[in-house]
Formats: C-alpha cells, sequence, structure tokens
C-alpha cells in the first residue's frame, strides 16, 4: 500500500504565515513554526518578536552569510531589518505578558479537543523545554499549532485529553498539520481545509475527537 503524501515541515509553515495580518506583532516557537518567518508576502508587515529580546527581524538568514550574534529563541540565525530593536528577558517577557502578542505559532505534542496544549516534555523523559512556551500560550491573543498530525507510530496527536504534561489549558485556536487545519470552537474541533489528496473520513480516522465538518470545507489553499 503506498502511503499517502503529507504537507513538508516548510508548506505547514507556509500555511500558518497566511494567518498573519499587516501589522501583526507575531512570535514562533521552535521547530515547523521559525519557518513561517520566510513566508511573508512583499508589501505585508509582520512584526517578529522573540523571546530573547529582538523585535523586527527578517527571514531565516542564509548559512554562508548568517550573523551568529543575531539568532531567535531557537538559536536558528536570522536577518536584520530596518526598524529591528533589541532588549533585555526581562522587556521581551514583559511584552508577552502583558498582551502584546497578537499571534504565537508553537509546536505540538498533543493538542485536545479543549484546546489544552502539551509541548514541552514527554512522559519518562527527566529534562523538557519549556522556554516561554507557557507565557506565550496563555497571553497570546492568537495562538495556532503547527505539527505532524500523528506520531512516528501512527498514534494520534489531536487527542480528547492530553496524557502528556501541559503547557497551558484551553489555548489553542487553531491547529494545522501535515494533514489538514483544524479550528477550535465553542461547538468543538471544526475541520476546515484538507491536504491534497485527504478526504474528511481519513483525517477523523487518524484524530481522537470527533470532528465537525465546515460548511465550506476545501483542500488547503497556500496562494
Amino acid at each position: 500500500m503506498v502511503e499517502k503524501a503529507k504537507l513538508e515541515r516548510e508548506i505547514i509553515a507556509l500555511r500558518a504565515a497566511k494567518e498573519f495580518k499587516d501589522g501583526d506583532i507575531v512570535n514562533l516557537g521552535i521547530g515547523i513554526p521559525t519557518y513561517a518567518s520566510n513566508f511573508i508576502p512583499v508589501g505585508r508587515e509582520v512584526i517578529f518578536h522573540t523571546e530573547n529580546g529582538c523585535l523586527g527581524f527578517g527571514p531565516v538568514a542564509d548559512p554562508q552569510t548568517a550573523d551568529l550574534d543575531l539568532v531567535n529563541a531557537g538559536t536558528q540565525a536570522v536577518t536584520a531589518q530596518l526598524g529591528m530593536s533589541f532588549f533585555d528577558h526581562a522587556d521581551s517577557f514583559g511584552m508577552i505578558r502583558c498582551g502584546r502578542i497578537d499571534i504565537c505559532v508553537l509546536g505540538g505534542l498533543q493538542v485536545s479537543e479543549k484546546g489544552d496544549l502539551a509541548n514541552w516534555i514527554t512522559p519518562g523523559r527527566k529534562i523538557g523545554n519549556i522556554g516561554g512556551g507557557m507565557d506565550l500560550a496563555f497571553n497570546a491573543k492568537k495562538l495556532i499549532i503547527t505539527m505532524e498530525h500523528v506520531t512516528k507510530n501512527g498514534e494520534p496527536k489531536i487527542v480528547k485529553k492530553c496524557t502528556y504534561p501541559l503547557t497551558a489549558p484551553h489555548c489553542v485556536n487553531l491547529i494545522i498539520t501535515d494533514m489538514a487545519v483544524i479550528e477550535r470552537t465553542g461547538e468543538g474541533l471544526v475541520l476546515k481545509e484538507v491536504a491534497p489528496g485527504w478526504t474528511a473520513d481519513e483525517i477523523q480516522a487518524l484524530t481522537e475527537p470527533k470532528l465537525i465538518l465546515a460548511p465550506d470545507l476545501k483542500e488547503i489553499e497556500l496562494i
């Protein structure tokens, strides 16, 4: 049996970047989210923020010309932009905690049907990587999770109840995976878009909670 094609990590990030509006202040987590800064259309101003003290940086830098003193929270080299500013951790987290971040994009290990997020440690591991995840999950105006739809063992990562330690409860607004785009609403999880070649039934079979089909359910659009 031929395995169906799934979206590449960069394409997941590209779909997340479609959610950014002109003037938004956006924080990008480690992993898939970092690629999103590469997909901002010409003429749209998106102001990227990072916990380690920078506001207004540009796309991920070319390794050949990267300034290793200019990195995001995941120590990934980024490019300088006109008007970019620098500050310490205290000021950076002050911006987060006072609600100045319009959108945060984080990776996920599990997301529950209630919007709970687990993304910093798995059971059995002694050391996790929480970073600014808890502050961002609680305080960003909109939280987008980008991740693979299932684990390496084929188990659902969108679950009825998280079994991993939580980062924050009831915080996730939108889930973008390599198979689907799912929105959390007051009625439940709404399947809004599917990856090319995938059906709603196939997505449901790999998702633990019952999905609500959007009236305008469509294939993921990237343009």
